[in-house]
Order: C-alpha cells, then structure tokens, then sequence
C-alpha cells in the first residue's frame, strides 16, 4: 500500500511540475524570443502581476475598441498615436468589433477593490483587455500597457526589424495614495507653456496625478491677474543672469529686465484642461507672506517697509542671510505686511482669480521661510500684537495665515501650506505640506489636519543626485537610493489624514527644461513608487533593474535623465600615517571602478578599484569611471585631490 501511494505521490508532482513549467514559461514559437520576467518591467510596480504562457503579437491593422461616451478618447488617443508613431502600423478606434485587437472596458459594475484609479490589465495572446471602474483607472492602465511594449515603442519615429510582441500577463493596479504629486517651479526660472505641457506629459508616465504649480516667489511672479497689471508688467521680468543662482552681483539701474514672462488666463485655462484630459489636477501655488518680492516690487505699498519703493525683482543675487539658521535674516524685506489691511484686500483680489481658473479644491498660500527681522522693528506690527494680543512674530504670522484662509474658504477652496504654518497656532481647517523632514506631518496628522507629505530627506529633487563636482552645487544631496527609502505613511502618523506625498523641484539652479528633465529622473520613479505602489512591493534591486530598462525608453524619447547610479561616492579619510585614503562606493550593484591619478582617462584596462586607495604623493587629480561587463556606464569623472583634501572630517 505505502510503495503505491509513493507512486501515486510521484506522480501528482511529476504532474503538478509539468503544468507548473507550461504555466511559468512562455510559449516560444519558431523565430521568437523568449520574453523573461526581468523583461516586465512597470513603473511603478503594480499591485500585483502574474506572467502568464505565450506572447501576443501586434497585428498589422489594429483596433481599439472604448465607448465614445466614457470620458475614454484621451487613452485612445495616447495609445493610438504612441502605436503608430514607432510602428507605422495603423490603429483604428471602434465602439464594436467582432475581436478588437484591444479593448478599454468601463465596468458595468464597480470593482471595490479598484477604487476610482485602479486598472485590471489581460494580455493573452490573441486580445489585450483593460478594466477599470472609471477612464482614470483605464488611463493609468494604458501607461503600464505601453511599459509592456519593447523599448522601441518610445520612439518618435518608425523602428524597423522590431518583433512587435508584448508578455502576457495578468495585472491587478491601483494607487496606495490619492495625491501623487510633482511640484514645478516656474517662478525662479520662467517655463512656456508647452514646456509645462511636456512636463505632464513625462509625469503622466509613472502615474503622478497632481501638479503642485508654484507661480509666485522674489524671482518672478507667473500669472495673470486682472485689475493689478503691474504683477505681470514689473513682477514678471528680471534681468537675465548665467552662473551661479544666489552669487549673482546686483543688477546696475540700467541692465534690461527682459528675462522672465508669465501666464496669461487664458493660457492658465489650457494648460488646466490639457491636465484635465490626462487625469491631472493642478494645485496653484501663491507664496506669501514671505517669497514676496516680485509683488512688492510691483505694488511697494504691500511691504511694512519704506524703503520698498526702491524693491526689484530679485535676478539671483543674494537677499537672505542663513548664517544663523531659520527664519534667515532678510537683507530686503520681501514679506507682506501682515499689518496692512491693503494686503489682505490685494489677496482676496487675486485668490478671486486664481480660485475661478482653477477647479482643484485645493489652493495652496505658501507660508514658509518667511524673515522676522523686518516685522520686529516694525511699528505698524508692533500695534497689530497689541491689538490683538499676539505676543509673539509666529503667531504674527499665525494671524496673517487665519485670515488668509478665510479668504480662500470664502471663494469654496481649501487652505493648504508649508508646514511653517503650524508655529503659533493653525486654524483646524488648514491642511498641512509637510516639508522640513516628516516629523511636522506626522503630528499634523495627529491633530486631525489633512498632509502632504513632501520631506527634505526623501523628496526634493532639486538636491544633488550625484557628487558635487559632476552639477552645479547644491547646499544637500538626495541619492536615488535614499529618494527609494521614502514612505509617504510613516510609523507614528494617522493614515487617515495623511492624503499623499509628492516631490518638489526648485528651479533656483535650473535654467532650462533639459537640466528640469535631468534632475526629476529617475529620482521621480522612486516617489512615483513610494505614493503608488504597496511598502511591500519594494524592492531595491528589482526596482533598479526596472530604472535600468527605462533608461533606455527615456533614450528613444528623448527625455533627459541623470545618470549618477553610476557614479561611485567619494569617501576620504587620514589613515593612521596622516595620509589620503579615498574610498570609491557604488551606489546599485555590478559596477566595476577604474581609476587613474596620473593625469589620464582611465577605461577597463587601468586598474581595478578593490579597496580603500592611497593619494601618491604628488598627484593632482584621480579620475574614475565605472564599467559593467564591457560597457562604460558612468561619466569620467575627474576629482581634483585638492578637492577630496576638502572634505576630510
């Protein structure tokens, strides 16, 4: 009996191996490839994916079948012209078809499990099918199914000798976070309109929904606003600089300010529908008390100081003094005057506007970084404290930002601010963008305010991602690694009001949309991870083979990206000799190092970095680079030991 059911048990495993193997591994047919897990690769990771037997093939004539009347023309769209521009096939959009090559289905009935964003995604091998409960959900489907397609898909031109076949696969998607955001900064640097239509479009890829549009700082102010032209008129321009943004020399009386521009509303009503169209809402940005200067530049009248009628948009030269932390100590005085009831009738002018132009129930006022040294000595806020008992600058500012919000909850928004906002005391309605570090959300949310989470430490993408010798030099550093790390939830907050997380890109430093490109990825695929997929989805080392796969979409769509992974970090000590020792890490695996410090560019035949090396002598400069297998990955990066003499602790 025992040796018949041994062979009985031999074979059910004999059996369940076989079906196990026709399951796991893909049906290869003459000519094909084999298209390997490591080949999947979506960003950000869904929820769940389950690789399936068998490839699809795109046919020659493709159909696309989706309602008219299910808000689903903008998916159509994207994925007919992505289709056609890099396979010249033609793809046909249909409301019926006996066996549509792919199909976009609204439910009928609605999936809880996907919530309004989520997305079910089938590619067998004859039809590819997206279920969603809403066009949201069957959008972001769309974006996983075109990361399906070989890399060639991102092409803006027809690729030849292209076997145009997808995995198939079965995927169950949907956001860990309602608020997935991005904030630009058009106010340093002035960005054209089909600039900013660029940047969502590049968003839209890995499923960012919310573009926080900083409009307004000392550098500029962006948008049109009617009854107070010289917002636009003076507030706009500022004289053109190349450099250093903050080490600038004051701009003489007679140097042009032609640099800059603006929106008008009618450009501000089309870029909001083109979001729109893409699932995108846009959260305007009007930075007050402080960041102020282009606005007091305009109307000096909004300022507690005097000397305001002298004010100039600032063009990069220095104006704050951070020597001794925050708030900085302003050398101009770019604050509205909490004082001045004129300031709060010039907002409510201008919050009418914005709050009509845009339909996001969110309007966010800024707050942050704003100077004291100003209202201190000043008369009139020395009458506002005793007037209405307020017996300290925070809770100045606290008056000021209360009767700011009421005046964007007047015109039925909500109030949101940097988290500055909650010094002196916040009204209980105020929602909380928790910036320096993520300690301020987490109480914010114990207090029962709604958060953002947007931390220094995880993501502000305007910080160095690579050494500093390699990009124009920041005052912090933000690694990919560390960017991966951020959990926009963490342990100690209330996750019922913690509502999304999203990274921030400062413009002080970037000059044109290149270097913007440059610097949101592929940080912006680890934020896109953190606020979209399950904590327990990441994992490093799948999630830098996936950025190594996009790296090469980025490259056939010609979207700038950084490539500091490759880059090695420069850690230098005294040994016990008193000599330089510099140690090489890298930062992803399977990177090889060669060096040189005799004034050469080393390749794979100079020496191999395997330990801690020490300076010669008389050397003057170590330049690395880092391989994989035969192939150089990183840039030259040539590091001046007077340099690396620097930064000894």
């Amino acid at each position: 009996m025992k040796k018949i059911f041994l062979i009985f048990s031999l074979f059910l495993f004999a059996t369940n191996t076989f079906a196990q193997s026709i399951i796991s591994e893909p049906e290869i047919a003459e000519g094909d490839s084999p298209i390997s897990q490591a080949q999947i690769a979506i960003i950000p990771e869904p929820v769940s994916l389950m690789k399936k037997a068998g490839t699809f093939t795109l046919p020659e004539n493709i159909s696309i079948q989706a309602s008219k009347s299910e808000g689903l023309q903008q998916s159509v769209a994207v994925l007919s012209e992505r289709i056609e521009r890099a396979t010249g096939k033609f793809v046909s959009s249909v409301t019926t078809a006996n066996h549509p090559t792919i199909k976009l289905i609204i439910n009928s009935q609605s999936d809880n499990q996907l919530g309004a964003e989520g997305y079910k995604l089938n590619v067998n091998p004859t039809q590819i099918v997206i279920t969603a409960n809403k066009p949201a959900g069957i959008f972001w489907g769309v974006q996983s199914l075109i990361q399906l397609f070989p890399v060639e898909i991102e092409s803006k031109e027809v690729v030849a000798n292209v076997k145009w076949k997808l995995p198939c696969v079965d995927v169950i998607d949907y956001p860990k976070l309602g608020w997935r955001g991005l904030m630009f900064d058009v106010a340093r640097h002035f960005f054209t309109k089909d600039e900013v239509k660029l940047f969502i479009d590049n968003m839209v890829r890995y499923k960012f929904n919310l573009l926080h549009f900083h409009l307004t700082d000392d550098e500029g102010w962006r948008i049109e606003i009617k009854g107070l032209p010289k917002l636009t008129e003076v507030g706009a321009w500022s004289v053109q600089k190349t450099g250093t943004f903050g080490d600038f020399i004051p701009p003489t009386a007679n140097e042009p300010r032609t640099y800059g521009g603006f929106y008008t509303q009618e450009d501000i009503k089309e870029l909001v529908q083109y979001a729109q169209d893409r699932f995108v809402n846009i959260m305007p940005e009007i930075d007050v008390p402080g960041h102020s200067l282009a606005a007091i530049a305009s109307y000096p009248e909004l300022s507690c100081t005097p000397e305001a009628v002298n004010y100039k948009v600032r063009s990069g030269e220095k104006i704050m003094d951070w020597s001794r932390g925050a708030p900085p100590t302003a050398l101009v005085d770019n604050t509205l005057c909490p004082a001045n009831e004129k300031v709060y009738v010039f907002l409510d002018s201008v919050i009418t506007q914005v709050a009509k132009l845009f339909p996001f129930e969110y309007i966010h006022m800024g707050g942050d970084e704003a100077p004291h040294n100003f209202w201190e000595k000043n008369d009139q806020v020395k009458a506002l404290m005793q007037r209405e008992g307020l017996k300290t600058i925070p809770q100045v500012q606290a008056y000021f930002e209360k009767r700011v919000e009421q005046i964007v909850v007047s015109k039925g928004k909500k109030f949101m601010g940097w988290d500055e906002i909650l010094e002196g005391g916040v009204s209980p309605t105020a929602s909380v963008m928790s910036w320096r570090g993520i300690k301020y959300g987490i109480q914010a949310s114990k207090d029962k305010h709604n958060v953002v989470m947007s931390p220094t430490d995880f993501a502000y993408l305007d910080y160095m991602q690579a050494d500093q010798i390699t990009e124009p030099k920041v005052y912090a550093s933000l690694r990919l690694n560390k960017a991966y790390q951020f959990n926009p939830i963490p342990a100690g907050a209330d996750p019922k009001y913690i509502i999304g997380g999203q990274a921030n890109l400062w413009t002080e430093q970037i000059f044109n949309f290149r270097q913007v490109q440059y610097m949101l990825w592929p940080r912006a695929f680890a934020i896109s991870e953190s606020v979209w997929s399950p904590i327990e989805k990441k994992n490093w080392t799948n999630f830098i083979d996936r950025t190594e796969a996009h790296f090469k979409r980025l490259d056939l769509a010609e979207i700038k990206y950084s490539p500091a992974i490759y880059d090695p970090i420069f850690t230098v000590k005294r040994n016990a000799d008193k000599q330089l020792m510099i140690e090489l890490t890298p930062e992803i695996e399977g990177l090889d190092i060669y060096y040189s410090f005799d004034n050469s560019s080393p390749d794979r035949f100079y020496p191999k970095y395997n330990g801690a090396l020490t300076a010669p002598k008389d050397a003057s400069m170590l330049r690395v680079i880092t391989y994989k297998a035969k192939q150089p990955m990183g840039r030259l990066i040539s590091m001046p030991i007077a340099e690396l003499q620097k930064r000894i602790k």
